[in-house]
């Protein structure tokens, strides 16, 4: 079930507070800006930054 897209307009990083993008393998919010991707865990986006992964290893450049 993809997530809501209001919730999805009003979440930011909690590390920088910029923007988010959807990413879907695996399934999570990655910040550009500080190269973390934030899992959705059971329908639930879980924002801790402890928790977050390093995003350029999901998205090599």
């Amino acid at each position: 079930m993809p997530l809501d897209p209001f919730l999805q307009s009003v979440l930011v990083c909690p590390k920088c507070k910029g923007d988010l993008t959807m990413v879907d393998d695996p399934e999570g919010l990655a910040c550009p800006a500080c190269q973390l991707l934030y899992p959705i865990r059971e329908e639930i986006p879980v924002m801790l930054v402890e928790e977050a992964l390093p995003y350029s290893s999901v998205n090599p450049r």
